[in-house]
């Protein structure tokens, strides 16, 4: 099964979060803070939205920082995604 978001929408895949911080200290999984960053998986085609022309300026394979409360998780087969609109992905991570 494939996700093809609609509108201005944006599928995203959670990159893992750091199990150690920089002085090596090892988190257990309740202290690890939920990751901003995501790689893209799938991109909405774009459109007008509130009368607006939007032009999608993601694509897939770029890896984002996304606002922390926004979107909405989805669990498809084994794997879990977040659907967000492109408005609420902050910065692409080149």
């Amino acid at each position: 099964m494939k996700l093809k978001p609609l509108c201005d929408r944006v599928v995203l895949k959670q990159l893992e979060a750091e199990e150690t911080t920089k002085s090596g200290i090892v988190l257990p999984g309740t202290a690890k803070e939920k990751p901003q960053q995501a790689e893209v998986v799938a991109v909405g085609p774009g459109g007008v939205v509130d009368g607006k022309e939007i032009k999608m300026e993601v694509k897939a394979g770029d890896k984002v920082i996304y606002s922390k409360y926004a979107g909405t998780e989805v669990k498809l087969e084994d794997d879990e995604f977040i659907i967000v609109r492109q408005s609420d992905i902050l910065a692409i991570v080149e």
